[in-house]
């Protein structure tokens, strides 16, 4: 069975709180909750960190325990090089999801140091764009 990374960057803690207008009244728990529901063929080591080093470790960390990594990283995807330099040490799948339509928002959002990396980018599609994701990446594994 493959194991998936589904990380997840600053202030997604905060998600079905903070600006619902536009990331909507689903949690992180909703979120996490849909992801293990969905993901019968995988399993699913689910994370939130404020802290761009803790995500740099965990993409680390997957090296080593994940075939696929389903990754958020919200604010860091516009100002993160050692994000993308962590990813591009990982070797298997990765999927960059934003619930909000970037591209149509403030233009220091339209940047994503992340899709330099990533396979597939979904982005626009609400939460439903997590399960979209991680459908992509178990396909993707076969």
């Amino acid at each position: 069975m493959s194991t998936i990374y589904i990380l997840n960057g600053p202030n997604l803690n905060l998600l079905g709180k903070r600006e619902p207008e536009i990331y909507g009244h689903d949690t992180l728990a909703d979120v996490e909750a849909m992801c293990r529901t969905a993901a019968t063929d995988a399993k699913i080591e689910f994370r939130q960190s404020n802290h761009e080093g803790v995500l740099v470790d965990w993409i680390q960390e997957a090296r080593d325990k994940a075939d696929a990594i389903v990754i958020n990283p919200a604010a860091y995807t516009h100002t993160s090089v050692a994000i993308l330099d962590a990813l591009s040490a990982f070797e298997g799948p990765v999927v960059e999801v934003h619930i909000s339509d970037v591209h149509k928002r403030e233009k220091f959002r339209h940047h994503s140091y992340v899709s330099l990396r990533a396979d597939e980018v979904i982005v626009g599609r609400g939460v439903q764009g997590y399960l979209d994701g991680l459908a992509w990446a178990i396909e993707k594994l076969g």
